[in-house]
């Protein structure tokens, strides 16, 4: 249905609602059984890239510029040996394949090297894995850091689920920006001077000091990953 050209997709100057009733697919160089829908790219104003790669079997992806981010969300992924299912997840992968039918979201940028540091090794890992914490104290709003915290890591990705209530403390306003795609349930999300009723395979990228906030609404949880530039000083250039 074509809704009259109605959408609840949404781009702004500080901030992108990508809705997939916007989303389009196209192969990128590389690819093989495989397409992408770019959410969020430096052609749109973001200091990265993030993408949902589409795996039919025997699907690969092309190489990278800089480092990249997997996480599997449909399917299973074998990375560099291991088989990755559902919320399995690789940092830095070289060789990734899908036997069956598969989706992941992918997040790609330039690693900034910091003096005296190594740049992370690769590295396979599974969320559920990962301890949830609260964040602030609020048992209703979990946090799993999926990157270890070292600073040799430019960039942070974390999962966040909220209890249906649950929100934010606090309208954020700050120097990293984010990528963030929806995995479960809904609610409402402030970015800027706009709000926005959000859903499961919505993506919103937020530039930097884009006001944002986010009441999660629903009879089951919301949760979403989310990713930001980290560990640098903001007065190098990216």
């Amino acid at each position: 249905m074509h809704r009259l050209g109605s959408t609840r997709s949404a781009h702004r100057a500080d901030h992108l609602l990508q809705t997939p009733d916007t989303f389009v697919r196209a192969p990128l160089p590389g690819m093989k059984n495989a397409t992408a829908i770019v959410h969020i790219a430096p052609a749109g104003g973001a200091q990265f890239t993030e993408y949902t790669a589409i795996f039919e079997p025997g699907g690969t992806l092309g190489p990278t510029v800089g480092q990249r981010f997997v996480y599997v969300v449909e399917g299973e992924l074998t990375v560099d040996g291991a088989v990755l299912p559902k919320g399995g997840y690789a940092y830095r992968p070289t060789a990734i394949e899908s036997a069956v039918n598969s989706r992941a979201i992918v997040i790609e940028k330039r690693y900034q090297p910091l003096p005296g540091l190594q740049a992370p090794a690769a590295f396979t890992r599974r969320e559920p894995a990962v301890e949830p914490k609260p964040l602030d104290g609020d048992e209703a709003l979990q946090v799993r850091t999926l990157l270890p915290v070292d600073p040799a890591f430019d960039m942070a990705v974390n999962t966040m689920t909220f209890q249906p209530g649950a929100s934010l403390p606090m309208v954020e306003i700050h120097v990293m920006e984010h990528g963030l795609m929806m995995l479960e349930g809904g609610g409402i999300y402030r970015l800027g001077d706009h709000w926005y009723p959000v859903q499961e395979g919505d993506f919103i990228w937020m530039a930097p000091y884009c006001p944002q906030w986010f009441g999660a609404l629903g009879k089951v949880p919301a949760k979403y990953l989310i990713y930001k530039d980290w560990n640098r000083n903001p007065c190098n250039s990216k």
